[in-house]
């Protein structure tokens, strides 16, 4: 056995192993939930859906999904591996569904980072600019989280000082240990520490693209946080805007956490937990998060149809049978996507 395939295959291994613990968990947050709650909320979450509803979704992810794609243009473009707006719209969408659909909740992300990347030469690079993208929505989103939790009454708002004060000494930890790594030679830290500062100051605090990735990320949240109210509101709940707006974002932000079946999981264990808190009961939590989950993976649909639009085109091209393994890009399919710079 060579060093290479010796080292791969522990590296290998350690993913599926976090692969099945993210699994694990979300299922464990279901059952718990079913245990506590019943099958009840989870079947009235699926009944109460509405066309109006459905509709509704449908038009915010148009908006949300061309300003993600406009914010990954963005930060591709700073990193050297742009994405034409059009084709981004639809990978995101295509991610969008497969996030959806497949557990982890990462997958599509990842499927897309490493799609464009073969079209541009380098996946390690399109990686990158995806991770950042993501993680420059999600600061964004927290943000709002936080600014939200201190303005309006919330189940947290007693602890939103002990919160806050965690958020800094967490931010002035990372800066402090950044700042004395390693930042010369050839080390595995110095590399990254020189790669992730360069990708910082490129592709997310560029005059030309800070503002527009701060301004697609608030429209995206503000999207999200909308299409959760429009569940609260089908799901049968009665209360104020002011009291879901805080408990939509606390659920949204829950969302963020790799542990989802399908989008399922975290996002109900958050819902019943902090609806319960704020006296409106768990088990509207519950169904008002089954009705967000119905209501976003309709929305995603057209993602379903880039993947079969892609699929049948480059079959069409190649003469060959159809070949459910020959998934490939927009970019790629189009013959329009191989960006150089």
């Amino acid at each position: 056995m060579t060093s290479s395939t010796a080292d791969a295959t522990p590296t290998a291994s350690g993913s599926r192993a976090a692969s099945w613990a993210r699994m694990l968990a979300g299922s464990a947050i279901l059952f718990v939930l079913l245990w506590r709650v019943g099958a009840g909320p989870f079947l009235d979450g699926i009944r109460m859906v509405d066309g109006w509803s459905l509709a509704a979704a449908a038009g915010i992810a148009v908006v949300t999904t061309v300003c993600a794609a406009w914010r990954w243009n963005l930060v591709s473009s700073g990193l050297g591996a742009r994405v034409p707006l059009p084709l981004g719209v639809a990978a995101y969408y295509r991610s969008q569904f497969l996030n959806m659909t497949l557990p982890g909740g990462v997958v599509g992300d990842v499927h897309r980072a490493v799609r464009h990347g073969r079209d541009v030469g380098d996946v390690g690079l399109s990686m990158r600019a995806v991770a950042w993208e993501r993680s420059s929505g999600q600061f964004v989103q927290l943000v709002v989280t936080i600014i939200v939790l201190l303005l309006l009454p919330s189940p947290l708002r007693s602890s939103m000082p002990v919160i806050a004060t965690a958020l800094v000494t967490g931010a002035l930890a990372v800066a402090i240990l950044g700042r004395f790594l390693p930042h010369d030679g050839t080390s595995r830290w110095a590399r990254s520490r020189r790669a992730a500062a360069s990708d910082i100051r490129e592709g997310l605090l560029a005059a030309r693209a800070w503002p527009g990735i701060v301004l697609a990320s608030g429209v995206i949240v503000i999207g999200h946080t909308a299409t959760f109210l429009i569940a609260a509101r089908a799901a049968g709940s009665t209360a104020s805007p002011v009291v879901l707006l805080p408990l939509a974002l606390l659920v949204l932000l829950a969302m963020a956490v790799p542990t989802s079946i399908g989008g399922w999981g975290p996002r109900e264990g958050m819902a019943a937990l902090v609806f319960g808190m704020a006296g409106l009961g768990a088990s509207i939590g519950v169904t008002t998060a089954v009705v967000y989950g119905v209501l976003v993976l309709v929305a995603s649909l057209p993602g379903a149809v880039v993947l079969v639009v892609v699929w049948l085109r480059s079959q069409t091209r190649s003469g060959a049978a159809p070949d459910p393994r020959a998934w490939r890009s927009p970019m790629t399919a189009s013959g329009e996507g191989t960006v150089r710079g």
